[in-house]
């Protein structure tokens, strides 16, 4: 099935260039619980739009969504769950990116047996021994490796600053970084963390500097990542920057210009904008058409979640089994699947992704280009 599955992509990606097709048999409800407005918007739209593009995938089984605004807090996550997770309980549920609620979210997958499907990143998930979770992206001890790699092994860097975001996705990041930086000989002259809300993070770089720091390691949401850069870039022009996945996403880069961003790389699980050609350059122009914007890897690996559901979905159907949220389960935690992002294989604790990016800017574009591919085992 795994094997199988693996000759498919490009044809997935056809599918999702044009209209849903005719043949519909079946529809599997799937609710999509992701934050649409607060401080992680940006990452949540994206986890939106890669499931809905995902629902074009497949000519034998509907994919039907449905979406709910998270916000920014445990409690509302849990308030949305409890809206669409009822007396029959859908195959699975699309979990929001934010750390903290998915930690409110796990215990009641587990307690009413629906696997989570997300993109957060936050390390602690996976730790919890809870089989009903199924991680997309790239976990923090995967690209916070990455991160801490590129940092020391290919800039050279000696004394690197680490400013992070005060909640759980920022504290498993800095945990990380501090980790693997420690191990290559390289531990942090400082260790910053700073508020969603905080609208000056000039008293922390200053510090930094301050600290003669050779590099500033930033693993903060996308708002917190545009204010340290645009502040970085006034006050220190030639220090560069190495910054967490926020950064990738054309979203954020949007809002700084190209100058800026000299200097700048991030670490990522893809850049869809970066392809040039094959699938990933197919789903890229499906997204632009679809919702008028450009894509990013939460976005991707949304998609393969989905399109890896999807594939689960029709198996069963074709082989007349009952598509519960027990055999999704089971095929979730036992199959590999080729996605667009990578080859999507459990590790036992539903970590499905193993591999992450650095992408530069060259100052003269928003577009990065990716620098180097690490694969973490």
């Amino acid at each position: 099935m795994g094997r199988r599955r693996g000759a498919v992509t490009a044809a997935l990606v056809s599918f999702a260039l044009a209209a849903p097709a005719a043949a519909q048999k079946a529809d599997v409800p799937l609710p999509v619980l992701v934050p649409l407005t607060g401080f992680v918007a940006l990452e949540g739209t994206s986890q939106r739009n890669g499931a809905i593009l995902a629902e074009r995938q497949f000519r034998d089984v509907k994919i039907e969504t449905r979406v709910l605004d998270t916000q920014a807090t445990p409690e509302a996550a849990v308030t949305a769950w409890e809206r669409v997770v009822g007396r029959t309980p859908p195959p699975a549920v699309v979990g929001p990116i934010l750390g903290t609620q998915m930690l409110a979210l796990m215990p009641l997958a587990q307690a009413v047996g629906v696997p989570l499907l997300t993109v957060s990143g936050t390390a602690r998930l996976s730790e919890m021994g809870n089989p009903y979770f199924f991680r997309f992206f790239p976990s923090d001890s995967t690209v916070k490796v990455a991160h801490a790699r590129y940092v020391v092994e290919k800039l050279g860097a000696k004394r690197p600053a680490v400013i992070y975001q005060s909640t759980a996705y920022g504290q498993s990041g800095r945990e990380q970084l501090a980790k693997t930086l420690a191990e290559l000989k390289a531990p942090p002259v400082l260790e910053e963390s700073v508020a969603p809300t905080a609208n000056d993070l000039t008293a922390a770089l200053t510090r930094a500097k301050g600290a003669n720091a050779d590099v500033i390691v930033l693993h903060l949401h996308a708002a917190s990542t545009v204010l340290a850069i645009r502040q970085a870039r006034q006050l220190f022009p030639d220090l560069p920057v190495v910054a967490g996945s926020a950064m990738h996403q054309p979203a954020t880069a949007a809002l700084l210009e190209p100058a800026e961003l000299k200097g700048v790389c991030a670490e990522t699980a893809a850049s869809p904008i970066s392809a040039t050609s094959g699938p990933m350059k197919a789903f890229t122009d499906a997204y632009r058409t679809a919702f008028k914007t450009e894509p990013d890897a939460f976005a991707a690996a949304q998609y393969d979640a989905v399109g890896m559901l999807g594939t689960i979905v029709a198996d069963l159907k074709k082989a007349k089994q009952t598509i519960t949220p027990s055999a999704v389960r089971g095929a979730l935690s036992r199959d590999s699947y080729k996605g667009l992002v990578t080859t999507y294989k459990s590790d036992g604790k539903g970590n499905m992704a193993h591999e992450a990016e650095i992408v530069c800017f060259d100052g003269t574009s928003r577009v990065p280009k990716v620098v180097e591919r690490y694969t973490i085992k």
